[in-house]
């Protein structure tokens, strides 16, 4: 070789290295490497040699830490983030052990994915895939999808994907790993092809027999090449002739070259919308529940702010409810077992404290005669819950301190559980009902006073707490403290104090308190104000739609972070991934908000025909306003996880799990 011709690639002193909390791990130690054009290289060696660290650093996947790369004799850190990706698109194709083929694209929608992101006209795109697919043995499986497939067929899928925009080096990451061992030998064969046909492989393995068919053997160990050998194989039975040739063709110019990639994302957009029913309704149902929360809250208007002061102050007032947990978000709330007896009775000491009422909880299947009913909720409370949480006995009495005491087997039932047991309007007073395997009296009947605001069609019934500890759940903790404190005691007083008290008890704070009279102070504080605070609700009913899109999409761009690493290895921009991501959240937010539109009509039409007194009126500057507002949240909350999204590096977003 000439001294004037540069090695294709050409490396010196490469290292790698990673940070692990306080650790610094040095996967690549000094690997010093060159690379001319038309090689078979094999790098081998152990896992956790940093061999496909190398590979990943080569094909722009994954950065160098220290140390120079020279690819054509330009040096790599030169490069800004679109060259890398046009880099990656023109020159490099990719073989990963795990094929990442795209499950809602056919076999020829994956293998044209690179051709899409260079440009290259559709019925080219089409010609090329086909080409390919058929010179693979794979004809007659261009329409299928990849779970279609088996996995030989998969890696050829993903061999064809490398070759579609030329494939000068092909980046094979253990490309027999995953396969039997006859799809093994015919992926082989197809490489030896294509090295015989110009193109430079660099193949990663372990095993020495997939090794041996190339002509190169670097060996990495510990980060360190410590072998560098030629190999003498035996020539590919399969002619050069009948390589895998490449196709030109002229790119479009600037304006219709943004034009095709705008229409392409589209595209892609609607085809990922269209594969993921259930992740595109989840997305848009932020926006659903939006509109819908907005235009309804709206039109409730003033009337409704009447009903909910007054249903507000039926359900009790100057309650605090201690709950196990850092709030209400906290997943480990239902293992936490701090709430205890010993509480409630240092609570009851406290001078502002009117009463405590502990709740433990459970469900059962009740019975009652030939009569059964799964799920029932079945409460334990104290003798003053009903009054504290606004309820009204309005049969029978409520169970008393005696009933706590000797561990009664009494109960008391609300409407639903009545009209469940005794369709034919017996007298529920006296009757044994069976609860899991507890027969228990039914003493009395509680109907909610707040009922109108919190209606629901689940049975409801109430046993001493102690009862509901010691003879069903075995127990010996509460689900949450319910709390009255004495009228005029300043209630932000009283849960710093009930903070104090239980902290001490404790230890620490495991346990957050719930101010239910926080709601009847604001609204009533603010009745001359009432229509602001009508629109403050829409507004954040509106926000909490916004943070809805927000998470979805984020959960989204967790769920498809592959789906990012392989467009960009296949050469997709920042760009290209914000951008499609991006119009997946217009399309979202605009069918979203007419379907959240459409549904709060329907509703209020519902509404009026049953005669409901709570006045509805819809106008066209609320629908409009609520409209425009929701679909720019939308459109901001969903920007922001697709820019997340562009901003993976390509080899993180491949290998996150």
């Amino acid at each position: 070789m000439s001294q004037n011709i540069k090695p294709l690639i050409e490396l010196k002193d490469l290292r790698r290295s990673f940070q692990s909390g306080d650790l610094k791990v040095e996967v690549l130690k000094g690997i010093s490497l060159t690379i001319e054009k038309g090689e078979f290289i094999a790098i081998m060696g152990a896992s956790g040699s940093g061999k496909s660290t190398l590979m990943n650093i080569i094909g722009g996947l994954d950065y160098l830490s220290k140390g120079t790369y020279h690819f054509n004799g330009r040096e790599i850190s030169q490069y800004s983030e679109d060259e890398l990706a046009e880099l990656r698109r023109e020159n490099f194709g990719f073989i990963f052990q795990r094929y990442h083929l795209l499950n809602t694209l056919s076999a020829e929608g994956n293998v044209e994915m690179p051709a899409i992101y260079s440009g290259m006209p559709a019925n080219l795109r089409h010609q090329r895939a086909s080409e390919l697919l058929a010179r693979l043995g794979l004809s007659e499986r261009q329409d299928y999808y990849p779970t279609q497939l088996s996995g030989g067929q998969q890696q050829r899928v993903s061999i064809a994907r490398a070759l579609m925009n030329g494939g000068e080096i092909i980046l094979a990451d253990e490309p027999t790993g995953a396969l039997d061992s006859e799809s093994g030998k015919a992926v082989l064969e197809i490489l030896k092809e294509l090295n015989e046909a110009g193109h430079t492989i660099i193949m990663v393995t372990h095993d020495p027999d997939v090794a041996s068919h190339a002509n190169r053997i670097i060996e990495i160990k510990d980060g360190l090449i410590i072998a560098d050998t030629k190999n003498q194989t035996q020539e590919s039975a399969l002619s050069a002739e009948n390589g895998l040739s490449t196709l030109t063709w002229k790119k479009a110019s600037g304006f219709s070259q943004i034009i095709q990639r705008v229409s392409n994302a589209f595209k892609m957009a609607i085809i990922s919308m269209k594969m993921q029913r259930l992740r595109t309704f989840l997305t848009m149902l932020g926006i659903i529940i939006g509109i819908a929360s907005v235009v309804l809250v709206i039109a409730l208007g003033r009337g409704s702010t009447d009903q909910i002061i007054a249903d507000i102050r039926n359900m009790g007032t100057n309650t605090l409810t201690v709950y196990p947990g850092s709030g209400f978000g906290d997943r480990r709330s239902q293992s936490i077992q701090s709430l205890r007896p010993s509480d409630v009775d240092a609570l009851k000491e406290l001078p502002f404290i009117h009463s405590v009422t502990p709740v433990v909880s459970t469900s059962v299947e009740a019975r009652y005669g030939n009569i059964s009913a799964i799920n029932t909720q079945v409460q334990g409370v104290g003798t003053q819950f009903f009054d504290v949480q606004g309820y009204d006995i309005t049969q029978g009495i409520a169970f008393d301190e005696v009933s706590e005491a000797t561990l009664a087997l009494e109960a008391v039932v609300d409407e639903n559980t009545v009209k469940t047991f005794f369709p034919n309007g017996e007298n529920p007073i006296g009757t044994v009902i069976i609860l899991g395997q507890l027969p228990v009296q039914i003493v009395g009947v509680a109907t909610s006073k707040s009922q109108n605001m919190f209606s629901s069609d689940s049975m409801n019934i109430w046993i001493p707490y102690s009862s509901a500890m010691h003879r069903m759940t075995g127990g010996t903790s509460f689900r949450n403290i319910t709390i009255r404190v004495n009228d005029g005691v300043e209630m932000s007083l009283a849960e710093n104090s009930i903070t104090d008290t239980l902290t001490d008890l404790h230890g620490k704070k495991d346990f957050f308190i719930y101010n239910a009279d926080a709601i009847k102070e604001m609204v009533e504080s603010t009745t001359l104000v009432m229509r602001i605070l009508i629109t403050s609700i829409a507004l954040i009913s509106l926000l909490v739609g916004g943070i809805g899109v927000m998470n979805i999409m984020l959960v989204s761009v967790a769920e498809r972070t592959k789906e990012i690493g392989m467009r960009m290895a296949v050469g997709a921009r920042k760009s290209d991934i914000s951008q499609q991501f991006l119009i997946e959240s217009v399309l979202v937010c605009l069918l979203g908000g007419t379907i959240g539109l459409l549904f709060a009509l329907f509703v209020g039409f519902l509404v009026q025909q049953a005669g409901d007194t709570i006045p509805l009126s819809f106008s066209i500057p609320s629908i409009v306003f609520s409209f425009l507002a929701a679909f720019f949240i939308g459109i901001l909350f969903g920007y922001f996880p697709a820019k997340k999204a562009a901003e993976l590096a390509p080899i993180e977003a491949l290998e996150r799990s």
